[in-house]
């Protein structure tokens, strides 16, 4: 993969997602990424960040990642961590779950953890003086319910807001972006000869539970595969990895890999 970056057929497919979505992400970076959310069902989550459409009595919200990222830089400023949290929680969980609430429910008791501003705290602060590896590091595996999938997208909005002190910005990793990726891994696998059956792929890329080196694995291919598609005409030359995050997120690409 490292090698080989994204083969014709991804290239082919994500030009082509860019071209149907460029007017939509203009600026060349992913904040018009909206999910849909329905704010009664989170109106008793405290402390609240400033999200569109707090305490609606009925019907759904839209929130982008750009209101995301304003809400997360806003908390922080103020040491907010848990507000930080809770704004990128509600945004990556969008309106999932069971009708019972099984992502409320789950947000309350990871709010209810013991030391969990401090993990948050330190995240950052990691971020800040070290890099995404030791970001990633300081909160895997801290708080019981806050896996990869969800802590970060908490990294990659506090990102947005803190430079990392070397290496890349954090970039969201769950588990659909770690399909995409045992895709890739598949066919570099097959066309090597070093993974035929595809067996060593999906260890690599489980679905969940990434380890800090694996989490720096992949930020560095999502540098090095967003340089190769800003050379490539169709793709916008100024673009940051976050928008193949999420045209890698938003659409079946990996169908056009070689099978």
């Amino acid at each position: 993969m490292a090698a080989g970056l994204l083969p014709a057929g991804g290239v082919a497919a994500l030009v082509q997602w860019w071209g149907e979505n460029s007017g939509r992400y203009a600026d060349g970076t992913p904040g018009a990424h909206a999910v849909r959310y329905a704010p009664g069902r989170w109106a008793q989550v405290t402390p609240w960040p400033a999200l569109p459409a707090l305490g609606s009595a009925g019907g759904d919200a839209r929130v982008s990642r750009a209101e995301v990222a304003l809400a997360v830089a806003d908390a922080l400023r103020r040491d907010a961590f848990t507000e930080a949290l809770v704004a990128t929680y509600v945004w990556g969980k969008g309106k999932r779950g069971s009708p019972a609430g099984s992502g409320p429910a789950t947000l309350h008791k990871i709010l209810a953890a013991d030391g969990l501003e401090a993990v948050l705290a330190g995240a950052v602060t990691a971020l800040r003086e070290h890099g995404s590896r030791h970001a990633y590091e300081a909160m895997h595996r801290q708080i019981p319910g806050l896996g990869p999938s969800f802590f970060t997208k908490f990294l990659y909005f506090a990102g947005q807001a803190v430079r990392p002190a070397q290496g890349p910005r954090p970039l969201i990793l769950d588990r659909v972006l770690s399909l995409r990726l045992r895709s890739l891994a598949v066919v570099a696998g097959r066309e090597s000869g070093h993974d035929p059956d595809g067996t060593v792929a999906a260890w690599v890329w489980a679905d969940w539970d990434w380890s800090a080196h694996r989490y720096e694995v992949y930020l560095s291919f999502m540098q090095a595969a967003s340089r190769q598609l800003t050379a490539t005409s169709g793709w916008p030359a100024e673009a940051a990895p976050d928008l193949l995050e999420c045209a890698m997120f938003t659409t079946r690409w990996d169908t056009a890999l070689p099978r």
